[in-house]
């Protein structure tokens, strides 16, 4: 898999991808420290142990360089308590400088969420965020879908990145 290089300086709007997602009940926001015990395995779960085990390394840092979406969940309790909110649901996730400085990944939206412009706006989140963190250029590394970074924020192929910066497995 190669990987792909996209110009932080020269990124697409990030409003209104924002703005369609909360009127589909989406939100796009960093995770709480407190709330890696709920995100790491799901991630886990729904992806693989590589990719928890790289994002909880972020999750550890200061900043966290991790966006989750999430959706709330719609429960009809009358209640006076300000803080008894409705759950939320995590969709997706991503992240960035997991692996190394100036890498986007990984990142992945549940199957049966894809299509809702969830992953292009978490995406658009962690650039901008790189973006604001004074980097000009990232790197999505390993990357699977092409065309969708291509046509999401202009990424262009690294000739000869493959197989990246992974040495191979680590046996214990």
């Amino acid at each position: 898999m190669t990987d792909m290089l996209v110009k932080l300086y020269d990124l697409p709007d990030y409003f209104p991808v924002q703005s369609q997602l909360k009127e589909q009940g989406v939100d796009i926001r960093q995770p709480f420290p407190s709330e890696k015990r709920i995100l790491i395995p799901w991630v886990k779960t729904n992806f693989s142990e590589i990719w928890a085990a790289e994002c909880e390394g972020v999750l550890e840092r200061d900043p966290i360089n991790c966006f989750i979406a999430v959706e709330k969940q719609m429960v009809s309790q009358p209640d006076d308590d300000p803080y008894n909110l409705p759950p939320a649901k995590i969709l997706g996730f991503a992240c960035f400088d997991a692996v190394k400085k100036g890498l986007f990944g990984p990142t992945g939206v549940l199957e049966s969420y894809r299509g809702r412009n969830i992953g292009r706006g978490l995406l658009l989140a962690c650039m901008h965020a790189m973006k604001a963190q004074n980097y000009a250029y990232a790197v999505i590394y390993w990357v699977g879908p092409a065309e969708f970074y291509a046509r999401t924020v202009g990424a262009i192929p690294i000739e000869g990145s493959a197989p990246g910066i992974y040495p191979g497995p680590l046996m214990g």
